[in-house]
Order: structure tokens, then C-alpha cells, then sequence
């Protein structure tokens, strides 16, 4: 009898294997602006194919860094690399979600959407120009809101973000100073304020202190409850962030497969654009061409399945002439699926 349960035992584990060969897991790492969606993506994956995907929010710079040494299947990163980028290490890339970075506050009795704000006052919160909530510069774009005499706590990403990429592109867009004392990029130098790792970390550090700011991509805020700012766009409106306008900011995004898509969205035209957003996108390293037909196939999936799933989450879903172009560009450079 021992021997009989010893022999179904091995061949249960035998079973497991090769179904766990066949099935498959992918790794990816990278974006923390991108987990939530794609942590929904990857369950429902698991759930329908049997196919598991891991995924490590640890930013965008270290997604980057990660599919450059191939140490995953793909890496993640809110900001796109030049085509020269990519094609110095052996990589290609493709957009897909769009979503808003999002500033956020902390003061006690302001509501979310109670606070307006416009780029150059919020660069020079940044820059450390604007110390105190009270300031002449806020009480200007808020007359009858009650702004108290407290220092303001700035907080930002500690580590090499895309979601900072999009934040400091917008800031410099909008900022001569900004652009010039600090510029744009997954990291840059803070001229003030206190580090934390991930959109995670930022918004746990803004909802803990009070009188704090800090900016995270929208699907935190939900999760979170968290009090945002009121944007003023390109058109001189200002702006809630919605649904609505990250997809009117995408509007007329014209991303294009012979520079590798790459294209940035802040400071978007348009009465009703969120003026602070940006794609997502995904890196594969040529190097790897097994790994790069199961990725691209999970992909294929998330284009023909995860638009409902994106939505409620907050970001755009690419249209479906983009998700077709994504396709052809695998195709050109040989990812089968």
C-alpha cells in the first residue's frame, strides 16, 4: 500500500510539472503606474489559460535595467526609450494603457477637487519655491478656500520611475525654471522634499502626514481615497481627472510603429484634457525570442479582453487601429505568437 500511494505521489508531482511546464510563468518587473491593471490583467490570465505572471512593481528604471540584462520577460516603463535606445540594447517596445499622474494632497478639511492648481505654481512647489500652503500663489487660484499657515511636505518617487518621467516632462513643458534647474527623466535631482519607493510608497507617505503633497497615477488615488487636485490644461480650463479626460489627452495621440511608438501626452490639447498623461509601455529583448511569443501573446489577450478591466481601473485602452499596428510591429520583428 506504501508503495502504491509512493508511485501516485511521483506521478502527481510528475503531472504538476508538466503542467506547470506547459502552462508556463512569465516575469515581468518594471512600472508601478502600470500594476494595477496589470496584476488584473495577469488573474484573470491565470484563471483562463493557466498561465501565471509575475509581476514586480519596482519602477520603471528598474524594469529598464532588468529586460536589459534579461533577467525577466519583459520589463515595464511609463517612459519610452528613443528607437537609438532601444536599438543599442537589442530591445523594441509598444504602448498599452494610457492613464493621468495625478497630484495629490493632504490637508485636513480639503476635500478631493477642492484645491485648483496650475503647472507654474505647482513647479515651483517642486522646485521649493512655495513653502507654505498659504502662500499668495495658491490663495490666488483659491479664493474663499481656507488655506492654513503650514508648511508644505513635499514628497516624490525615491527611485527611477516613469511615473516621475511624465511628471517632470510636464513640469519642464510648462516651467522654463524647471526645465532648466531640474529637467525631466525617471530620475532627476530633487531640489526638495522626501523620497519613496513606488506610486505605492507615495501615496502612503501623502495619506499618513499631514499637509503633504505628492503625485501617483489615478488608480491609486481609488484605492487609497485620496484628496487630488483640479488641473488647469493647455486650454486654460481646469480639469478633474477622469476617465474622460485621460482618454480626451490620448485623443489625438498619434503613436507611430516606425519610431517605436515613442511619443509623450502631457500638456495635451483640448478644453477637457488631463494635462498630466502618458502611455505605458512594455520592453522585449530581441535576445529572448521564446519568451517574446508568450509575452506578446498575453498582450494579444489584454488587447482583445482587458479593455473592461482597464476602464475600471482608470486608464484608457489603446483603439483597436493601434492594437493592430502593435501587432504588425511584433510581426516585423519576427515575435511570433
Amino acid at each position: 500500500m506504501k508503495r502504491l500511494l509512493s508511485v501516485v505521489a511521483v506521478l502527481a508531482l510528475v503531472f504538476a510539472a508538466g503542467f506547470a511546464q506547459a502552462a508556463g510563468t512569465l516575469n515581468g518587473a518594471g512600472s508601478t503606474f502600470a500594476q494595477p491593471i496589470y496584476s488584473a490583467w495577469a488573474y484573470t490570465y491565470a484563471k483562463t489559460t493557466g498561465v501565471k505572471l509575475n509581476y514586480q512593481s519596482i519602477g520603471s528604471g528598474g524594469g529598464i535595467q532588468q529586460i536589459k540584462s534579461k533577467t525577466v520577460d519583459f520589463g515595464a516603463s511609463d517612459a519610452p526609450l528613443t528607437p537609438a535606445e532601444l536599438k543599442s540594447s537589442h530591445l523594441i517596445q509598444f504602448p498599452t494603457v494610457i492613464g493621468g499622474v495625478v497630484p495629490v494632497v493632504n490637508i485636513p478639511g480639503i476635500r478631493a477637487g477642492q484645491i485648483k492648481m496650475d503647472g507654474p505654481t505647482l513647479s515651483r512647489i517642486f522646485l521649493g519655491q512655495i513653502k507654505s500652503w498659504n502662500d499668495p500663489a495658491i490663495k490666488a487660484l483659491n479664493p474663499g478656500v481656507n488655506l492654513p499657515a503650514h508648511a508644505i511636505t513635499v514628497i516624490h518617487r525615491s527611485e527611477g520611475s516613469g511615473t516621475t518621467a511624465i511628471f517632470t516632462n510636464y513640469l519642464s513643458a510648462i516651467s522654463p525654471a524647471w526645465k532648466s534647474e531640474v529637467g525631466a527623466g525617471v530620475s532627476v535631482k530633487w531640489p526638495t522634499g522626501i523620497g519613496a519607493k513606488g506610486s505605492e510608497g507615495v501615496a502612503n507617505y501623502v495619506r499618513r502626514v499631514q499637509y503633504s503633497m505628492g503625485y501617483v497615477e489615478f488608480a491609486y488615488i481609488l484605492q487609497e481615497h485620496m484628496a487630488y487636485v483640479l488641473m488647469k490644461n493647455k486650454a486654460g480650463v481646469y480639469v478633474s481627472p477622469t476617465f474622460q479626460a485621460f482618454k480626451d489627452a490620448a485623443g489625438k495621440a498619434a503613436f507611430n510603429p516606425r519610431t517605436d511608438f515613442d511619443l509623450w501626452l502631457v500638456n495635451a490639447p483640448g478644453k477637457t484634457s488631463w494635462p498630466i498623461a502618458g502611455g505605458t509601455f512594455i520592453l522585449l529583448n530581441m535576445q529572448q525570442p521564446q519568451s517574446n511569443g508568450k509575452v506578446a501573446k498575453f498582450f494579444d489577450w489584454a488587447y482583445k479582453t482587458g479593455d473592461a478591466q482597464a476602464e475600471k481601473l482608470t486608464y484608457v485602452p489603446l483603439p483597436l487601429s493601434l492594437k493592430n499596428k502593435i501587432r504588425a510591429y511584433w510581426k516585423s520583428h519576427g515575435v511570433r505568437y
